[in-house]
């Protein structure tokens, strides 16, 4: 379901058949301007990231997807459950997923762990940032349930976690695993036991009623590939952060427009 040029001057997760009416996309750490310890595609403005740099981080992104940076919604992520439709770009504070209907804009969250979410239909997109807090809350459920009651082709959801922890890496104490499902949490002897997120997200959205035809997982680790990813569990608190990113492009755009 999706590619990665590794080799490439930036690299993105896309797509293998792009929708034709949509743009989406997690991003690596590289192909950006961003030195030591952010290098060097570091998107995140909380940070103590240069802004420019930043700044210039995020424009070739949205430059490489042909999207306009002027119409970019981003979230103000609390680790919650919240969902917010948006209309217009701009900053949304304390929610961890954005959902729109409106043709031309692009949403984003920011991760460097915590999972990433895009739930798409045809009509309707959202993009979802949930650690263990906002999956145990019961986050990726509840974009998925907003974008179902907005969407007029429901039956076409897709659901697509990016890069993340996985359960290779994530340890978890007893108190954060007994909240998940037993089949989601990983016994080691003699330590603690791993969480598996993805998992966590399947398992409950079949239950909502998703086919598993729908749910794609790119099954990246996040700790484990320094080379393509941020990640705070292993790097503390100087690390860069990802993107997940959607967008709906106007209909009556020509080919090869900006959303």
């Amino acid at each position: 379901m999706w590619t990665l040029d590794a080799a490439g001057a930036l690299p993105l997760w896309l797509p293998l058949e792009p929708a034709p009416r949509a743009i989406a996309a997690f991003t690596t750490r590289r192909g950006g301007v961003s030195r030591a310890p952010f290098d060097s595609l570091n998107l995140g403005r909380s940070t103590d990231d240069l802004p420019e740099a930043v700044a210039e981080n995020r424009r070739r992104v949205l430059a490489g997807l042909g999207a306009d940076p002027a119409r970019l919604a981003t979230a103000g992520q609390v680790h919650g459950a919240r969902v917010v439709e948006v209309t217009a770009p701009g900053h949304t504070p304390a929610c961890d997923a954005l959902l729109t209907r409106v043709p031309g804009l692009v949403l984003a969250v920011t991760t460097a762990d915590c999972m990433p979410v895009l739930v798409l239909a045809p009509d309707v997109i959202a993009v979802v940032h949930s650690g263990w807090r906002g999956t145990a809350a019961g986050m990726v459920r509840a974009a998925y349930d907003a974008v179902r009651a907005a969407s007029a082709a429901a039956d076409e959801i897709q659901v697509h976690v990016g890069p993340c922890i996985r359960a290779c890496c994530y340890e978890v104490g007893p108190e954060v695993a007994e909240r998940f499902p037993a089949a989601a949490v990983r016994p080691v002897e003699g330590a603690r036991p791993r969480l598996d997120l993805a998992l966590a997200a399947r398992l409950e959205l079949e239950r909502a009623g998703l086919p598993a035809g729908a749910f794609h997982d790119l099954a990246e680790c996040t700790a484990c590939r320094p080379q393509f990813y941020y990640s705070h569990r292993r790097d503390g608190s100087p690390s860069g952060r990802q993107w997940a990113l959607a967008g709906l492009r106007d209909a009556s755009a020509p080919s090869g427009a900006r959303v």
